[in-house]
């Protein structure tokens, strides 16, 4: 036995606990697995493929047909029903962040298609992981286009591949696994929705917990082969376990008291689409098959609850997933109280018949009878579960003046910007066009879109095939490539690729001005109101964002470059004010945090948002210095936005001079949640016109 045994993976009981019930019933629709850093996902996730069982597969086929059931589709069949078998373990297919489509999803031999007009297909990593383990590692960071691609593939169990009007479709039957840091950025809550399970995992803070993990580690580093036989007991009672279980589920009865159980529980939650419903339904009948059980009980329904709808409760952008068990236990409550005598699957089940692998009332865990080497539950004493880890309560997140301030009063106010009833932020883009990660706020050359144009494959960024330009190309030669007739020939430099228009992702670079006239008369609250609404918007356009806050003369980096705008959002939260204004030192501070981001990723382009009343009060000659240091990043090329949050009777217009200067786009504060506008920040000619006269 190589790698980790799944056995020996100390505490994480929800996360194996997920794997195993997916490894039961594939029809789940996965797991998503967030953590922090260095909790052994990755190690549990490769460690659960050596338990599945072995899988006969056609001899020669290269999508892992099933003898017994062909694909009829299948673009290496049709397979004959007597032809030759055998048997390989099941696979774990590893996806990296920065695989193609066409790596994923597979791509054709265009030359032959077009030439000789046969579909010769080059299986991707869909294929390869069918009947096995689809793995993808910081699932978050992986671009939205392929995450949708996977989910479909997961949620159909065929993968469809199509090229210039030429298509294969195949079987992708996998399990499939996401695991993410919610620090790098979350997944949209569209994508969320689709996995079936998720576990939010974190490390014990038990020492003695802590030291086992530690121990066995070092002895697994030490003599693998030795460790992995220590543990080759415990994982062969687990894989027969999962085995018996999958022949057991077809078997196990759902009756209409665990359906009501599960539509109660929904609905407490108020979760959206009946995908929830489904997916409880699923989890519950394989954890009772897991268990031993012939019938879905109360405490099934509980468990699958817990698994499936934490990422999947109505919740804002920044609030962290999880469901109260307060709540989840009075639902179930509820269901019960309402069945009529005799139900099935109330909390009374009558007397059950146990299988041979039950492991008892006791055992909850999805070790089941996986004993370790001294004779104890894979658990140690005194560990934590991470059951609960990071749950939270069904409602808003709380009453926090950044989600919920209090509007001020005068022509600077802005609507209260509550978690639930944020404002939609006006569209702020960057200026031209970009070749940064896709995304949805500014316009660049993507690998989606809108075709513009065809060119050779080494001279741009290109988005697949060209057809019609590729046959224009080619037509030409085929009377001296001796082709008069018949099938078109084609040679490498007759390919055009096309080049496409669509949107990215921008860093967004919030500047804010916390100094003490900013917080004057509550103002601040207001300001940090409209700093959510375009964190929010961020969120939802994929953004990287950073935060720097400027006050009592100092310029301090509260956030760098991050997918993570949660992580922007309590940094706002916690943002002090008072001090003199020391406007040139923040504007310095940017500069030099977009050069740096510039060095990290060339191609994301940043986008400053300059929130501020636009004075100026620390150091010498303090409004002369800030000009200067906004002109130099004019220069540098950075699309910028100027939030003015200026108010009262007598106005100085120091906000609108600084747009000027950063050649930025001007908006009022209270304009930042208007929808009746459409905003580009840049260096368009009309804009600056504008600022240039009212500053006039």
């Amino acid at each position: 036995m190589s790698g980790f045994p799944f056995s020996a993976v100390l505490g994480m009981d929800d996360l194996r606990l997920a794997l195993l019930l997916n490894a039961v019933s594939p029809a789940i629709g996965g797991v998503l697995v967030r953590g922090e850093k260095g909790t052994a996902k990755s190690t549990a996730v490769r460690a659960l493929a050596a338990l599945l069982p072995p899988v006969t597969v056609v001899t020669g086929c290269r999508f892992v047909c099933d003898p017994a059931r062909p694909d009829p589709q299948c673009p290496d069949g049709p397979h004959p029903g007597d032809g030759p078998a055998g048997q390989r373990a099941a696979r774990l297919v590893e996806l990296p962040v920065g695989a193609a489509e066409d790596r994923v999803a597979g791509s054709l031999d265009l030359e032959r298609a077009l030439g000789e007009g046969v579909k010769a297909f080059e299986p991707g990593l869909l294929a390869a992981a069918n009947r096995g383990i689809l793995y993808v590692d910081e699932v978050n960071l992986l671009h939205d286009h392929l995450v949708d691609l996977l989910l479909d593939a997961a949620a159909m169990g065929r993968a469809h591949v199509e090229r210039e009007g030429v298509s294969v479709s195949h079987a992708a039957r996998f399990l499939l696994v996401g695991t993410m840091n919610p620090e790098e950025g979350e997944l949209r809550p569209q994508l969320l929705d689709r996995f079936g399970l998720t576990v939010d995992v974190r490390a014990s803070r038990d020492p003695a917990v802590r030291v086992e993990v530690v121990r066995r580690r070092l002895a697994a580093d030490a003599d693998p082969v030795a460790f992995a036989e220590q543990w080759r007991h415990a994982d062969l009672a687990t894989a027969a376990q999962v085995v018996a279980a999958q022949h057991r589920l077809a078997t196990v009865v759902l009756g209409d008291g665990a359906l009501r159980q599960i539509a109660e529980v929904c609905a407490a939650f108020d979760v959206d689409g009946m995908r929830a419903d489904i997916v409880i339904a699923r989890t519950a009948l394989a954890h009772a098959a897991w268990q031993g059980r012939e019938q879905v009980l109360a405490e099934d329904v509980a468990v699958a609850a817990r698994l499936a709808l934490p990422h999947r409760r109505r919740r804002t952008p920044f609030e962290e997933p999880g469901i109260d068990q307060q709540t989840l236990d009075e639902a179930l409550q509820r269901a019960a109280d309402t069945q009529p005598p005799g139900s099935a699957g109330t909390d009374d089940p009558g007397p059950e018949n146990p299988g041979p692998d039950d492991p008892g009332p006791e055992d909850s865990g999805p070790g089941g009878g996986s004993d370790g080497p001294d004779g104890q539950g894979p658990t140690a004493p005194g560990e934590e579960t991470s059951g609960d880890s990071g749950s939270s309560g069904s409602g808003p997140t709380g009453s926090d003046p950044a989600e919920n301030p209090t509007p001020s009063s005068g022509p600077g106010a802005t609507a209260p910007a509550d978690s639930e009833n944020l404002g939609r932020a006006r569209l702020l883009t960057a200026s031209g066009v970009g070749r940064g990660v896709p995304g949805r706020r500014s316009r660049a050359r993507t690998g989606s879109g809108r075709t513009t144009s065809a060119v050779t494959p080494s001279t741009a960024r290109s988005a697949g095939l060209h057809l019609p330009a590729t046959i224009r190309a080619a037509a030409p030669q085929q009377v001296s490539r001796g082709r008069e007739r018949g099938p078109l020939m084609l040679r490498p430099h007759d390919v055009r690729a096309a080049v496409r228009e669509g949107r990215e992702a921008n860093l967004v670079l919030f500047l804010v001005d916390a100094s003490g006239s900013m917080g004057a008369r509550h103002r601040m609250q207001a300001v940090k109101g409209a700093v959510v609404s375009l964190l929010t918007d961020a969120y939802q356009r994929r953004d990287s964002v950073a935060l720097i806050a400027f006050r009592a003369g100092q310029a301090q980096t509260l956030l760098p470059a991050t997918s993570s705008v949660e992580a922007a959002v309590a940094r706002l939260r916690q943002l002090p004010t008072g001090g003199r204004t020391p406007l040139a030192e923040g504007l310095h501070a940017a500069a030099e945090l977009v050069r740096v981001q510039r060095l990290r990723d060339p191609d994301r382009r940043p986008l400053l948002v300059v929130v501020t009343d636009g004075r100026a009060t620390a150091g010498d000659q303090p409004l002369p210095r800030a000009w200067l240091a906004a002109r130099s990043l004019a220069r540098s090329g950075v699309g910028a936005v100027v939030v003015d949050c200026e108010s009262g009777p007598v106005r100085l217009g120091l906000a609108a001079r600084l747009a000027v200067e950063l050649d930025a786009r001007h908006v009022p504060l209270a304009e930042v949640t208007v929808d009746r506008l459409t905003e580009v920040a840049g260096t368009q000619i009309a804009a600056r016109a504008t600022h240039r006269g009212r500053v006039a």
